[in-house]
């Protein structure tokens, strides 16, 4: 039995739930009522994203000839909103020659993955599989 009996239980209510998810980092648990999770997940994963870009990492570029970049950039999506935000701002263009270039690149992919598994774990919480 689900713990919740909510719209986010039906099929269009899900995915709703997963594209707010996705799109806002912590919005599907706020939404879930989960207040405390998900003010902790929308100030932790756009803060490890916002670092990465500080720390001169690179979006990388839909450029599928190298299947690693490619990869990369699918990847770079997976946070949603901010990078949406950083991306026409310019941000996110790296610096090869900065020490801290892999740090910054190793932060921006894991905080979209993140975000990624952060989607899941609402879906699962909205059909009652965790609590």
């Amino acid at each position: 039995m689900p713990a919740t009996a909510g719209p986010e239980t039906r099929p269009g209510g899900l995915l709703l739930l997963c594209l707010l998810s996705w799109a806002i980092p912590g919005a599907g648990h706020l939404w879930l009522g989960r207040r405390a999770k998900g003010l902790i997940l929308l100030v932790a994963l756009p803060l490890m994203f916002a670092i990465g870009l500080a720390i001169d990492g690179r979006l990388y570029p839909f450029d599928f000839s190298d299947p690693l970049v490619g990869l990369g950039a699918l990847a770079d999506l997976g946070i949603g909103l901010p990078y949406f935000i950083a991306t026409p701002l310019g941000y996110g263009r790296g610096d090869v020659r900065a020490v801290t270039y892999e740090y910054g690149n190793v932060f921006l992919i894991v905080a979209a993955l993140m975000n990624l598994l952060v989607v899941i774990d609402a879906y699962d919480v909205a059909l009652g599989r965790k609590r």
